[in-house]
């Protein structure tokens, strides 16, 4: 909005109101302060000056104060009393009389006559004669800058509420890689690092994104927007499912990799509503909408359980489990799956079990059963040539409880291997200290001897007095 001088103030005023939807006293007062504040810089900062909006005219009237004394101590805020009576005759000291400064073009016949009567007493002629020029750039530029600030407010006020929600607009521009988004009133930045990278956009191409964050900055509130957070996933699918929006199917979890796949787990607060068949919908009409929005990106629905064997085998699908074997202390599991069903369960470059153990919040290691085999043959022969007096049937039972490697029985407590016939909390810190010897024996590739694994399966394993059996495994 242009304001090209001060005389058609009042009706600047209520174009700017209207439009900008900003109300018309704060214009007001914002003009009366900077006019005030700029005639004390003309006029000297000593000078006691108020500014007011004169409805009438349209104009804001200047007013200086003088105070009437018997000795001048501040020229530019007292008078003696002979000059007061030349402006009022019934001054007295103690009065206070008040001037007004008239500085526009059209009332300087009115200044030149106000110099002529009072002009030694106000000494202000010479800068009265630029101030109207600087009294109309002031007024243009508070009204520019309290209607930015005004709707960089408004902003804030529309979205500092929407943080979690989506959003859908069009890309406007592109900045260093981030895409400025046009939304209903504001602007939003998807960064390069909140966008999936199989993405990308032209001008006007249609957004929705997730509100991430909604930032109070000196140029205004930046609204920053993510097509990767997971909690757009929450979101897509709150719109999609019915169940999900009224609260009876809920998002338990999310393990995402955008633009790859995402896993989420549900559970139902209704027993007769199976939260899985709810997201999926009738021939996967909802989760293929999702999927859409998403560009393509695998999802995977698995029921969540308060079981944690059970729900890691629900995030680890769809690959099977033979065992689960849990580590409470540090919140690690074990899954052992068949030899042909590995790969599924690691999934191409770790991809499967990493989104599981997000999902669950566990760390999962996999392994098959032919490895644990491995695993086991490896400890038999440890122990029967450093420990002979270790039972081979107790070896037996603990590979049962799930002590089946090296690495088991060290990264457990000696108290948890006191479970076992035969071992008490001595014995068991003597079984962790050999168990520890044999990890270092592997790494230096000293662990079988002469001929290695294979010539120790061929020997029966007369040595140790165990019986392995032979998996053809390649050393």
């Amino acid at each position: 909005m242009e304001v090209d001088n001060i005389n058609n103030l009042n009706i600047t005023l209520d174009l700017v109101a209207k439009e900008k939807d900003i109300p018309r006293d704060v214009l007001v007062q914002a003009i009366e302060s900077a006019i005030e504040t700029a005639a004390k810089k003309v006029f000297g900062e000593e000078r006691e000056l108020e500014a007011n909006f004169n409805s009438e005219t349209g104009q804001v009237d200047l007013l200086q104060f003088m105070l009437v004394t018997e000795d001048v101590e501040d020229e530019g805020r007292e008078i003696t009393l002979e000059q007061a009576q030349l402006v009022d005759p019934g001054a007295e000291i103690g009065d206070e009389l008040g001037f007004q400064i008239f500085y526009l073009d059209r009332d300087r016949d009115k200044a030149e006559a106000e110099d002529k009567k009072y002009g030694d007493i106000l000494g202000i002629k010479q800068a009265r004669q630029s101030f109207g020029r600087i009294a109309a750039q002031t007024a243009k530029q508070v009204i520019i800058q309290r209607v930015r600030e005004a709707e960089r407010a408004r902003v804030f006020e529309e979205y500092k509420d929407r943080q979690g929600e989506i959003v859908t607009g069009r890309a406007r521009r592109f900045e260093r890689g981030h895409v400025i988004v046009a939304l209903p009133r504001a602007e939003g930045i998807l960064p390069a690092r909140e966008q999936m990278h199989r993405e990308s956009y032209r001008a006007g191409d249609r957004v929705q994104a997730y509100v991430k964050e909604i930032r109070a900055d000196a140029r205004g509130p930046q609204i920053i927007l993510s097509r990767t957070d997971p909690g757009l996933i929450f979101k897509l699918f709150e719109m999609e499912v019915p169940e999900i929006y009224e609260g009876i199917v809920r998002i338990v979890a999310v393990a995402r990799e955008p633009g790859e796949r995402t896993k989420i787990a549900v559970a139902s607060r209704d027993p007769d509503v199976d939260p899985v068949g709810a997201c999926v919908g009738i021939k996967g009409s909802r989760v293929q909408a999702v999927v859409q929005e998403l560009r393509g990106e695998k999802i995977d629905i698995v029921p969540h359980s308060e079981d944690i064997a059970k729900f890691v085998c629900n995030a680890i699908a769809p690959a099977d489990v033979v065992r689960v074997l849990i580590d409470e202390k540090n919140e690690t599991i074990e899954l052992i799956v068949p030899d042909d069903q590995l790969s599924l369960a690691i999934g191409r470059r770790g991809q499967n079990v990493r989104l599981a153990s997000q999902l669950v919040g566990w760390r999962i290691d996999i392994n098959s059963e032919s490895k644990v085999s491995e695993y086991k043959d490896e400890l038999r022969f440890w122990l029967g040539k450093n420990m002979p007096e270790f039972d081979s049937e107790d070896i037996e039972y603990m590979f049962k409880l799930g002590f089946h490697s090296a690495e088991n029985i060290i990264n457990a407590d000696a108290i948890e291997l006191t479970s076992v016939p035969g071992v008490d909390e001595p014995f068991a810190e003597k079984l962790q200290d050999h168990c520890e010897d044999l990890v270092d024996a592997r790494q230096a590739n000293k662990l079988w001897g002469p001929g290695g694994r294979q010539a120790w399966l061929a020997r029966g394993n007369q040595d140790t007095r165990l019986e392995a059996g032979a998996h053809g495994v390649e050393e």
